[in-house]
């Protein structure tokens, strides 16, 4: 019997793009274009919760379906998509202080003032990613690890196991010292240069390529 093809395309594929799909569909096209950017400006919080909690875990199940070639459910998918809402929360807030920040800081001379829209976007980029992210996908790391420990039968993973089953090494070599200035910096630097409104449809976007990048950074078991 010939081996099976991982790569084929399967109907969860086609269930997957369509979800994909449905949702640019609600946020692109009018008139539920109108009514999401009105709900995303009205209540920021509540919709960024939203947006990471149904395009993070999507980008996990991508990572998990390419690495096996088959889709399966993660283990306490609910407690996981609830951090990924709160950590969208935390991003968005994180667009909004480091926006204005970048703006204060230069104007007080901590930073490069410029008439360049292309290097203000990259200096706002540098410094969220710089020193907001790294904590930020720590904060992840220690979380999924969390529900892996539950998953593998330990009731209540202690703080202290938790911390030393992250596979540190991994997480500074591969999310800190590539994802950051290869990815995410660059991404940022598109994503700053956007209109505000835009601005959120791409890290919406971005939070589903999040959880595939940190996914594809977990080592195999």
């Amino acid at each position: 019997m010939p081996p099976t093809n991982k790569f084929a395309f399967t109907i969860p594929d086609l269930a997957w793009l369509a979800l994909l799909g449905l949702i640019l569909v609600l946020m692109l096209v009018p008139p539920m274009a109108g009514i999401y950017q009105s709900f995303n400006s009205d209540h920021p919080y509540p919709a960024a919760f939203l947006k990471f909690m149904l395009l993070a875990p999507m980008g996990e199940m991508l990572a998990a379906r390419i690495r096996s070639g088959q889709w399966k459910k993660p283990t306490y998918l609910l407690g996981r998509a609830l951090v990924w809402g709160f950590l969208g929360m935390m991003i968005a807030l994180a667009f909004q202080l480091f926006s204005g920040g970048a703006a204060a800081a230069a104007e007080r001379g901590f930073l490069p003032r410029s008439t360049s829209a292309l290097l203000n976007a990259f200096i706002i980029s540098t410094a969220m990613n710089v020193l907001f992210a790294p904590g930020m996908m720590a904060f992840h790391r220690l979380t999924d690890t969390w529900f892996d420990l539950k998953t593998g039968g330990t009731p209540r993973p202690t703080v202290r196991a938790v911390a030393a089953a992250v596979a540190w090494d991994n997480f500074i070599s591969f999310v800190v010292l590539k994802t950051i200035p290869f990815f995410w910096i660059p991404a940022h630097t598109l994503t700053f240069l956007l209109p505000g409104e835009y601005r959120v449809l791409m890290a919406a976007m971005l939070s589903m390529a999040l959880g595939l990048l940190l996914a594809f950074a977990k080592p195999r078991a």
